[in-house]
């Protein structure tokens, strides 16, 4: 606060409570607060924020930040004459442990810089978990020592003009990301694709897919038919040996495998994945495919991991792959089973999610209809987002209990330049940071559009070009 306040604030420890200070007071033994829960209290002389745990001082500053006026985000500006925070009392703690966003640095690659300006964003509005999507058809983009060429060749793709683009993160610019997120309360949770998306590292390694290639890092979007081989023991090595590296750089407890748009041509005529499917009694491809994410299961839970996929692990089988599949999510007796430690993020709908939780999953739910911000923002507005509650009306209070928060995800086919990312992101991301934090029974849309006006002149200061949804800047 003291660039645009004037004000001198050393940082001292144990404070005089005699004297006027912020004081930010860490009480482990507290039984009161939950790991991210906090207690604000603003009087007249002092502000104190009290918590159990780190995270919970780190949202506290959060809202004694938004409890002062939009001015206090630039540092050129001057507002000592009216820098007055309300006394107050305030106990407050999250609805969900999960309160997360996916970023898409495959489609398109996004510096360091970036990445780093978006983590400050979803902390601010007291985001949790930043789903970094890094493999793809059109890009791999994270450096794994053993296999160079996922690099050389993988991170790179040659438009129709000939031009060339793409990156990667280093594994040393990783660390750095992964260390600025976990000081503001985020943890990263990397996402590594299987078996489909998987073109880039095909480029690199032709070997590991049923048809041996040659193949090209992908310049269209969609979908693609080659993906990595389930007949070849080799593409387990190789998928252990990634994800190996993958958690040396990750503390996080969760590997995302992705396991979405998965078509199954390529296997049901590979006689490799078809003697696979044959040795181990599996009923159809579709089987091969939870054949395939157990194994990584498995792996990433003997190194103290749980495996996150799409809600497409969770299937029997389906008349097609992509967003209009015709879902069935019943097993029938005999059939092989998702590891229960499994969790299952619900895109497609909330069908996916539904059906996970009373099978015993934990789930993250992110359906089309609200958590997709490159989607339209006529199509999904700032009251839509607004209007979501993730847990669906079908679930028992028991079943409930499964869904453990939800997602917005920002794909990036249509989002190159951080202006365009500024613009699709908020302020729907504002409204789906409060659904993933307050109780639904707390929330209301028109003191919530009120709030948001407030909160657009402070957007406006960190320099982020968000759309002015009419149903929120234009007068009712």
């Amino acid at each position: 606060v003291a660039p645009a306040t004037g004000f001198a604030l050393p940082l001292v420890d144990a404070p005089d409570d005699a004297h006027p200070a912020i004081a930010f007071m860490l009480d482990e033994a507290a039984v009161d607060l939950g790991v991210e829960s906090y207690r604000l209290t603003v009087t007249p002389s002092r502000v104190t924020a009290y918590a159990s745990k780190p995270a919970g001082l780190f949202y506290a500053a959060q809202s004694l930040r938004q409890l002062l006026p939009p001015g206090i985000e630039d540092s050129s500006g001057d507002v000592r004459s009216g820098a007055a925070v309300r006394c107050c009392r305030i106990d407050d703690g999250p609805r969900f442990v999960w309160r997360g966003s996916l970023l898409d640095a495959c489609r398109h690659f996004w510096s360091v810089e970036h990445t780093k300006r978006y983590i400050d964003l979803l902390a601010l509005h007291k985001m949790n978990i930043l789903h970094w999507h890094l493999t793809e058809d059109q890009g791999w983009r994270i450096e794994i020592a053993k296999y160079p060429k996922l690099t050389e060749i993988g991170a790179w793709r040659t438009g129709e003009d000939g031009s060339r683009y793409g990156g990667f993160y280093t594994q040393e610019q990783i660390r750095d990301i992964v260390s600025y997120a976990e000081s503001r309360g985020i943890t990263v949770v990397p996402e590594i694709e299987m078996p489909g998306h998987s073109i880039a590292a095909l480029a690199a390694y032709p070997e590991l897919s049923c048809t041996g290639g040659p193949f090209e890092v992908r310049t269209a979007w969609g979908v693609s038919e080659d993906l990595y081989c389930a007949g070849k023991e080799e593409v387990f090595g190789f998928l252990e040996n990634v994800l190996t590296e993958v958690m040396e750089l990750f503390p996080s407890r969760w590997i995302h495998v992705g396991g979405d748009e998965c078509p199954k041509v390529r296997w049901e005529n590979c006689p490799q994945c078809q003697a696979r499917q044959r040795d181990e009694h599996l009923a159809d491809a579709f089987e091969l495919q939870k054949y395939f994410i157990n194994r990584i299961e498995k792996f990433l839970a003997s190194n103290g991991r749980r495996l996150i996929g799409w809600d497409e692990i969770l299937e029997s089988r389906s008349s097609k792959p992509g967003h209009h599949a015709q879902i069935d999510f019943a097993e029938k007796d005999g059939s092989l089973r998702l590891a229960p430690s499994a969790i299952v993020q619900s895109w497609r709908g909330v069908e996916g999610g539904i059906a996970a939780a009373r099978k015993g999953h934990h789930v993250i739910m992110s359906p089309v209809s609200h958590c997709y911000l490159d989607y339209s923002v006529e199509q999904i507005t700032t009251e839509t987002v607004y209007s979501y509650d993730p847990v669906p009306g079908e679930l028992s209070a028991e079943e409930s209990r499964h869904i453990i928060g939800v997602e917005g995800n920002v794909w990036t086919e249509g989002i190159a330049e951080p202006d365009r990312m500024d613009f699709q992101v908020f302020p729907r991301l504002c409204a789906l940071s409060e659904v993933a934090w307050s109780e639904p029974r707390t929330r209301d849309w028109d003191d919530f559009r009120e709030r948001l006006l407030i909160h657009g002149e402070r957007l406006e200061r960190l320099g982020v070009a968000y759309w002015r949804d009419p149903g929120v800047w234009q007068p009712r």
